[in-house]
C-alpha cells in the first residue's frame, strides 16, 4: 500500500515539473515547438500532467482520511498514466519521432481507470 504522504508528495513533484516544463515550453523550447508545429501537443502533455498531479494530491488526502488499498491503485493509475500519456507526448515534441504517440492511449486508459476507481471509492465512503 502506498502511503498517503507519498501520494501527496508525488503529486506535488509532478505539479512542480508541469510548471517547470510549461515555462520551458513557453520560453526556451518555444521556437523549436513552433517550427515543429508541436505547440498544441506540448501544451496537452503539460495540462494532463498538471491535472493528474492535483488528482494525485487529492487521492493522497482521501487515502489519509479514509484508509483503503484502492486509493493506492488510483495513485498508481494516475502516476503511470501521467508517465505514459504526457511522457509519450513530450518524447514526440523533443524528438520528432511519432511512434510514442501509439502509447498515449494506454496512458489515457490508465487515467480513465483511475477516475472510475476514484469515483467508486468516493461513492462507497461512509
Amino acid at each position: 500500500m502506498i502511503k498517503p504522504n507519498i501520494m501527496m508528495a508525488g503529486g506535488a513533484l509532478l505539479a512542480f515539473l508541469a510548471v517547470a516544463l510549461g515555462a520551458f515550453g513557453a520560453h526556451a523550447f518555444r521556437d523549436f515547438l513552433l517550427a515543429a508545429n508541436r505547440t498544441g501537443t506540448y501544451e496537452t502533455a503539460v495540462h494532463y500532467q498538471f491535472f493528474h498531479a492535483v488528482a494525485l494530491i487529492i487521492t493522497g488526502i482521501m487515502a489519509k482520511l479514509f484508509p483503503n488499498k484502492a486509493f493506492s491503485v488510483v495513485a498508481i493509475l494516475f502516476a503511470s498514466g501521467t508517465l505514459i500519456f504526457s511522457g509519450s507526448l513530450y518524447l514526440i515534441c523533443a524528438t520528432g519521432i511519432t511512434w510514442p504517440g501509439a502509447l498515449a492511449p494506454l496512458g489515457g486508459l490508465a487515467f480513465l481507470s483511475g477516475w472510475a476507481l476514484l469515483a467508486r471509492q468516493a461513492y462507497l465512503l461512509k
